[in-house]
């Protein structure tokens, strides 16, 4: 494990745990949390060792609170707009080319649901509550909930928590398909993990083009979904992992990825 900072890295055989440590603020965004955690990210998706990324937060309480909104007085429009301009966690997050699990182990709102959102999937610890209270502030969503939101549950349930504000618990986030997987807090680190090193022996190539394929299928028409597809499962027959799990799969064993 690294030195203690405001984000920790923590890897594990081939699964990387980021934990978003400021407990005391309930590890709330400053722009140089985000920062460290776009640093880490960068090293973890040029680290040929990691397959899959959780993401966390420190202490039993929260996932992560929001934004820090101490950095949000007497910030002006340009400010927030240069702020904004850059490269975001969210974007970051979403572009990333291996698996990336959320574990909710408390809180995840504002910006903390927004990144909860942009992850792959999402396990939350039965305590996890989860919402998008910026209305509250006279500010609406800035790292995609307005956008990612209604994908994952639906136009009117959406606006629902949108217009309200109001936080759900993790029974109700699952109901309504924001998370994935609810299970007791004391088991969310083994489960998500365990889940995680099961993800990571599969071919990474696979993996990888699964991930794009999926997200062509929100994102284009399905003609152009299904071309994408196709191109990308031709794509998979060049890799040495199709070569090497079709071998393994005849030879009735166990294949040995190596992510080329």
């Amino acid at each position: 494990m690294i030195a203690p900072t405001n984000v920790l890295c923590e890897i594990q055989g081939r699964v990387a745990l980021l934990t978003i440590n400021r407990p005391e603020k309930r590890n709330a965004l400053d722009a140089a949390t985000r920062a460290r955690f776009l640093d880490l990210l960068d090293g973890l998706r040029t680290n040929p060792e990691v397959r899959v990324v959780v993401i966390t937060g420190a202490g039993d309480k929260a996932f992560i609170a929001g934004a820090d909104i101490s950095e949000f007085e007497g910030r002006t429009p340009m400010d927030q707009f240069r702020v904004m301009a850059g490269r975001t966690i969210f974007e970051a997050v979403d572009a990333f080319p291996k698996p990336v699990i959320a574990a909710l182990n408390g809180f995840a709102l504002g910006g903390g649901c927004e990144l909860a959102m942009a992850c792959d999937f999402r396990i939350a610890a039965d305590n996890a509550r989860l919402g998008q209270p910026e209305v509250n502030l006279g500010i609406l969503p800035g790292g995609g909930g307005t956008q990612r939101l209604p994908r994952l549950v639906g136009t009117g349930t959406a606006l629902k928590l949108l217009f309200t504000g109001e936080l759900i618990d993790a029974a109700e986030a699952l109901r309504i398909g924001l998370v994935d997987e609810v299970v007791p807090a004391a088991q969310l680190r083994e489960r998500v993990m365990t889940l995680a090193g099961i993800i990571a022996e599969k071919s990474p190539v696979a993996l990888q083009l699964i991930k794009e394929a999926v997200r062509a299928s929100v994102r284009l028409p399905l003609d152009e979904g299904l071309r994408q597809e196709t191109a990308l499962f031709g794509l998979a027959f060049s890799s040495e992992d199709k070569q090497e799990g079709v071998k393994a799969f005849l030879e009735k064993r166990k294949p040995e990825f190596r992510g080329a």
